[in-house]
């Protein structure tokens, strides 16, 4: 009974993959790839400047007392 829905599971799941999936270009991934790379960068940098702008603060705070 098991291997039944085991097999019934694989041959549902390859038939999705292969025929009801629509898979992007190659085209398509480069663009996508460029946006999550360029959005990681800007997103470090972000972190990159609060990291040294909150490192100041306390900088500052801690000479203070």
């Amino acid at each position: 009974m098991a291997r039944l829905k085991i097999k019934e599971y694989v041959k549902e799941s390859y038939d999705e993959l292969m025929h009801k999936v629509s898979w992007p270009t190659y085209k398509e991934l480069q663009g996508s790839a460029l946006v999550v790379f360029v959005a990681s960068l800007i997103i470090a940098l972000v972190v990159f400047l609060m990291d040294i702008s909150f490192e100041n603060i306390l900088k500052q705070f801690y000479r203070l007392f």
